[in-house]
């Protein structure tokens, strides 16, 4: 019995959606540096330089070489939706399911002991994450960092 990181998805995933949420705050046609998207969320850079390549392939992300290269949004946040980040990393959440309490197998055939009160939670996170724009998740995260630093004062 292997006992995985009971996640809806990986690290991986999230430092790729931290990025598109730094590019959407961004709002420039300039290309910006990953080095840049890496320190200011304290990821690894060669990490999400690999991240990066993944979201260029499904065309999320246009990336330019050279001195004044970097990436930029490959289409408008608002067409772009949390679940294609998701998806561009992990691949469907239906093709590898996370058992909630980190048990390798967990399927309606063979339910962990939480299963029946975990998969309606999982459908409602999912149908969120294929509704929620990046430019409404961008936008929210900045009235929350708004929040934070007026009462941090």
């Amino acid at each position: 019995m292997v006992i995985s990181r009971p996640m809806l998805y990986s690290k991986s995933a999230e430092y790729a959606i931290q990025a598109m949420i730094y590019l959407t705050e961004k709002k420039s046609d300039s290309p910006t540096m990953i080095h840049k998207i890496a320190s200011s969320y304290e990821i690894p850079s060669q990490f999400l330089s690999k991240i990066m390549q993944s979201l260029v392939k499904h065309r999320l992300v246009h990336a330019t070489r050279g001195r004044t290269g970097g990436v930029k949004l490959a289409k408008s946040p608002e067409k772009i939706y949390i679940n294609d980040i998701v998806v561009c990393i992990d691949g469907p959440l239906h093709v590898n399911p996370k058992c909630v309490i980190g048990l390798s197998l967990c399927s309606d055939e063979i339910p962990c002991p939480l299963h029946d009160q975990w998969k309606p939670i999982k459908e409602k996170m999912r149908h969120m994450l294929e509704n929620e724009s990046l430019k409404h998740l961008t936008d929210r995260v900045i009235v929350k960092r708004e929040k934070m630093n007026r009462k941090s004062k």
